[in-house]
């Protein structure tokens, strides 16, 4: 027999690749953090012995979720800007406070208390855009989490950095310092359009093109970021963003709510990814990305919850869920966006955003243990007749049990392993105390 370190059976093995497929009764064999096979259950218990063994008779085991754009440590600011539009929950209530409040201590803890609630709901990687981003990398590796970093640049100084430059050159030390950390990965973040310059755009795209780094940024999220950029540049964003020479594989534009049908195919023609975040347009009324129409044109797209603060939940079984109802709605197809293509979307396609689909996104042989188990024997979940539909349109991350990161066991029958609940409730409650005093005031 071949010697494993850990061997899950489960009810049903989603691998997502192939799309739809659910294997009723296997079990996926891992060593040193990679899957070795997936086989039927008395196959793999005849060709492996393991170390550890766990059963998961009335789970479905599928890959673990790729938050595709977030803003973790806005944990903190929860709840604290609600029921306004975009322009004025940034302008009045969000950039005050995070310039009064943003500091490393509020990066590392706000992520922290991030990654305890997207570990809970079955996502293992996640796609960050903020300030102090080795802060958000201490925390999701102490946490055990995969998380891409972003190296986020904006035409204006913070706390952070003083300007464009002091930015990129805080990025790329974060990266040489960092790089040969198995669990992070690297991305460009500029902050958006109508927040970066040309001349500072021109400098990132030689980086990315040099590094071969995704570049994730927001690209028309609201209909007032198009009309500034009109203002400004005579130009929609998109094609400013074109002539600029950014449009390409590397693109992960993120909300791409309002395009026109030219923009949608410069897009798929261009090889760029979109990150999807359903409940942050809908909270901040930024309208409906077009969805259908975008996969019609085979653009690749995953799903993000963005920050808390513009979303309340990091919550990736909300955003399958809201990502298909919406696509039904909208193009009245009750066919459009089915429940295999959102639960890809929430997997491999947030990996081959990220240039992580060879490492990631499914349950394949040679790639990392990174893994959800979803449980069915609550009321909400019975009966089953398609465990890909029940995870995407019945489940919710309440039903997530276990949870592993490259083999690694971070939850355990629903109970998070490396941080107590006390101490996040400690640490949530001194930062709103803080936060509160100043509302107060």
């Amino acid at each position: 027999m071949e010697s494993a370190d850990l061997l899950i059976d489960a009810r049903w093995v989603i691998p997502v690749n192939p799309a739809g497929l659910a294997l009723e009764h296997h079990s996926v064999a891992v060593r040193d953090g990679r899957i070795l096979t997936v086989l039927p259950r008395t196959q793999a218990h005849a060709a492996y012995a393991a170390s550890e063994y766990v059963s998961l008779p009335a789970h479905a085991l599928i890959p673990g979720l790729v938050n595709l754009h977030t803003h973790a440590s806005m944990a903190l600011l929860r709840g604290y800007a609600d029921d306004l539009p975009l322009a004025q929950w940034l302008q009045d209530r969000i950039w005050p406070a995070e310039a009064r409040h943003v500091s490393p201590e509020f990066v590392y803890d706000g992520t922290l208390l991030a990654c305890a609630e997207m570990l809970r709901g079955g996502i293992t990687c996640f796609n960050e855009m903020y300030l102090y981003p080795a802060e958000a990398g201490r925390a999701a590796l102490d946490m055990g989490m995969r998380a891409a970093l972003g190296m986020i640049v904006v035409d204006a100084p913070t706390a952070y950095a003083t300007d464009a430059e002091d930015y990129v050159a805080k990025g790329l030390s974060l990266r040489d310092a960092l790089r040969e950390q198995p669990l992070l990965s690297f991305c460009m973040a500029p902050h958006a359009p109508y927040s970066v310059s040309d001349r500072t755009f021109s400098r990132l795209i030689t980086l990315a093109e040099e590094l071969d780094l995704p570049v994730h940024m927001h690209v028309h999220e609201s209909p007032g970021e198009i009309e500034r950029s009109l203002t400004a540049h005579g130009l929609r964003p998109l094609e400013r963003l074109r002539r600029l020479g950014l449009v390409g594989p590397n693109l992960i534009a993120v909300h791409a709510v309002h395009l026109t049908h030219e923009e949608i195919e410069l897009l798929a023609n261009s090889g760029c990814s979109v990150a999807h975040c359903p409940s942050s347009n809908l909270k901040l009324a930024n309208g409906f990305a077009p969805v259908t129409g975008m996969l019609a044109h085979g653009i690749n797209i995953g799903l993000g919850t963005d920050g808390s603060a513009s979303n309340n939940r990091l919550d990736l079984f909300q955003e399958m869920r809201q990502a298909s109802l919406l696509a039904k709605a909208t193009s009245g197809d009750a066919s459009a966006l089915p429940a295999h293509i959102a639960l890809s979307m929430a997997t491999l396609d947030g990996a081959r955003a990220l240039h992580l689909d060879h490492a990631i996104g499914s349950i394949e042989p040679g790639k990392f243990a990174d893994l959800a188990a979803v449980e069915f024997t609550a009321p909400e979940m019975l009966p089953c007749y398609d465990p890909i539909s029940h995870i995407v349109y019945s489940a919710g991350r309440e039903n997530v049990s276990h949870v592993w990161v490259a083999g690694q066991a971070l939850v355990e029958n629903h109970s998070l392993k490396r941080v107590p609940k006390n101490d996040l409730e400690k640490l949530a409650g001194l930062w709103q105390n803080t936060l509160s005093m100043e509302t107060r005031a």
